[in-house]
């Protein structure tokens, strides 16, 4: 019964999204109050019947209701509790109905928290925001049930792939959906504006509060998914660049990009045509990894493998949002004059390389992504790109970016003299340097990656702190230290996120540079020497787990003499799918991870055993971490909350009669 309440109960939040499309558009080109203010209890009554559908497909999944097709496929009455929840979202149907509820999500908090938005710019955004939820809501209903009953339920499930039966993954792909749906809100701002034909600096502290949280939630869902491929995988790396990992890095960069832009909008009145286009873009660039990920077209072992049909009405309706926002955006490109003029050494000017960079970056990864998928179709060749290619191409993008970053958050705006505005920047070049060079002189017979990435976090770790403490005046030491307190929030945001943004790549050079490797067949009692440390093999064991079996390892580790740790990789098997999957065993430390692997039993008794030092390796994290704080620490201050900007200048954004 709960089951069949739920399919009816998204039936009505499709027919609520139809009424949401329509008739606040209507009402906001007759100028009609009534009509438009339809829009918000529409977008609350949507997010509730959405809410409600996903808590009985949810049930279901907790009960163990195998009447239910998406439950006897992914999931078993042996499942921890966790991974009975997050079978909800471990397959296509239900990750879809997780999308479409964080899309109600956004619509409704637009609904609740807009009040100060001008009604026509609000009517409009909620109505396009649901022509997207419509559009998902039809993919749902006609191309992927997640309500379909079985006549003979069978006596227990299949389970859930043993790789996504882990904590790292239980929570993945809730964050990395609220970033892709959160772009949704910049999308349906940016078409808004499109219609009301006006883009000013209004609209661009309205847009940035939304982006800024879809960039956050979009860095904690990719490092989550980079930590997980550390340590479930066994391979010892933290970024393969795999389609479906470039899916979702696409519009982390477009979106990092359009949060710049809107700085030069908001306080400059320039660059909006370019702002709204990247606004499109990112968005664009979700769909297009929603349909990497499931169309089947690329072979990824994250996609979800699905029929074609699916895949089709995906393209569809990517074609019908990008090109109808394409074409409005050509037809309203003489609106949008820019206001704000600026030298060619300015702070706009470093804002518009910084997007130059990020989008050409996100075109050259979109190549490498597509590229096996044309040479196929067009040139009946079978190839795959890879981590050269990405890592060649990507990286001087990457490093230039590191290298304006420091220097551009210190130009003023409108005209800058590029000598007066470094200067204070010195002492963080001279440390930079310094480090750099430590690390040249430290390796031998190595590539300039570590001492060069390690110049390049400092940089931006220094240059970061540099550029908060000019914030605060002139004045004594002492005076300008009590003036950091009273910083505005979004600047210690700023900084937080590019010092993170500069112990990411730290950790990065650190890990690429300076990593050990050894693989080899290890044998009881065995002692070997990897790096500065030893490695033995005391024990294996079978051991049983609440769902699988396992074959585990007990490794201590040494270093001079002394110990250090004794850790437990595994092999594990899952018998109702009857796969195997690697659990490695890592000793965290801030400077360096130990990371052990154990493999297959050999004829003559030993185990294959991979074991790798990797230096730096949760700075990668780490900075990623900070990266998410910096940008909360930014929505927390009230200039850039939803609208604020609208109680200094409530009629902004609105076309005049």
């Amino acid at each position: 019964m709960i089951t069949e309440l739920g399919h009816f109960a998204l039936i009505l939040a499709a027919l609520t999204a139809l009424v949401q499309a329509v008739v606040p558009l209507i009402g906001a080109y007759k100028r009609w109050p009534g009509w438009m203010a339809v829009a918000e209890p529409a977008a609350g009554m949507q997010f509730l019947l959405t809410a409600f559908s996903f808590l009985a497909l949810t049930y279901a999944f907790v009960v163990s209701d195998f009447s239910v097709q998406l439950v006897v496929n992914n999931s078993h009455s042996l499942k921890p509790m966790l991974y009975k929840v997050s079978g909800v979202w471990g397959n296509h149907e239900g990750s879809m109905l997780l999308w479409v509820l964080i899309l109600t999500i956004f619509g409704a908090t637009l609904a609740w928290r807009g009040g100060n938005l001008p009604p026509t710019l609000r009517a409009r955004a909620l109505a396009v925001q649901s022509w997207v939820a419509l559009a998902f809501f039809a993919f749902i209903l006609f191309t992927s049930n997640p309500f379909l009953r079985i006549g003979m339920p069978p006596w227990d499930g299949r389970d859930l792939n043993p790789l996504l039966q882990d904590p790292g993954l239980a929570f993945h792909p809730p964050f990395l959906y609220l970033g892709y749906v959160g772009l949704s809100m910049a999308f349906s701002f940016a078409v808004a504006a499109l219609m009301e034909g006006r883009v000013d600096a209004a609209w661009g502290r309205w847009v940035r509060p939304w982006t800024l949280a879809a960039w956050v939630f979009l860095t904690i869902g990719i490092a989550l998914g980079s930590w997980w491929a550390y340590y479930e995988l066994g391979w010892g790396g933290f970024w393969f660049w795999d389609p479906v990992e470039n899916a979702s890095f696409m519009p982390w960069l477009l979106a990092a990009a359009l949060l710049h832009s809107a700085i030069v909008v908001e306080k400059r009145e320039a660059l909006k045509s370019w702002t709204i286009l990247l606004a499109i873009l990112a968005f664009g660039f979700s769909l297009i990894g929603t349909f990497i990920v499931r169309s089947g077209v690329i072979t990824s072992v994250h996609a979800f493998a699905n029929d074609p049909e699916r895949g089709v009405f995906i393209l569809a309706i990517l074609a019908v949002f990008m090109g109808g926002a394409l074409t409005l955006f050509a037809a309203r490109a003489s609106a949008m004059e820019a206001k704000g003029i600026f030298g060619m050494v300015s702070r706009e000017s470093v804002l518009v390389l910084n997007n130059v960079l990020l989008a050409v970056a996100c075109f050259v990864v979109f190549i490498g992504t597509i590229w096996p998928l044309v040479s196929e179709m067009f040139f009946a060749r079978k190839l795959s790109v890879g981590a050269p290619f990405f890592n060649m191409a990507f990286t001087p993008f990457m490093v230039v970016l590191g290298i304006i970053l420091p220097v551009g958050a210190m130009l003023p705006w409108k005209r800058a003299n590029v000598v007066r505005a470094a200067k204070p920047l010195v002492p963080a070049f001279i440390l930079a340097v310094a480090i750099a060079g430590l690390a040249w002189s430290m390796q031998t017979e190595k590539s300039l990656l570590g001492p060069v990435g390690l110049f390049l976090g400092a940089w931006l770790v220094f240059g970061a702190l540099v550029d908060v403490y000019s914030r605060t005046g002139r004045g004594g030491f002492g005076q300008r230290l009590g003036r950091l307190s009273r910083l505005p929030r979004a600047d210690w945001g700023k900084t937080i996120a590019h010092g993170g943004l500069g112990i990411t790549m730290l950790g990065i050079a650190g890990l690429m540079a300076w990593e050990i490797e050894d693989i080899r067949v290890a044998y009881k009692g065995q002692s070997f020497e990897v790096g500065a440390y030893e490695f033995t093999l005391d024990d294996v064991r079978e051991v049983a787990g609440p769902n699988y079996t396992s074959t585990m390892g007990d490794v201590t580790v040494r270093r001079n003499g002394e110990f250090v740790a004794l850790v437990n990789p595994e092999k594990r098997v899952y018998p109702v799918q009857a796969m195997p999957t690697t659990e490695a065993a890592i000793d965290y430390r801030i400077l360096r991870d130990v990371y052990v692997v154990i493999g297959d039993a050999q004829n003559d008794g030993g185990y294959t055993m991979r074991v790798y030092i990797k230096p730096l390796t949760n700075w990668i994290w780490m900075g990623c971490f900070l990266m998410s704080l910096g940008g909360v620490v930014s929505l927390s201050d009230r200039r850039y909350r939803v609208a604020a900007g609208a109680r200094k200048a409530p009629n902004a954004g609105v076309p005049a009669e």
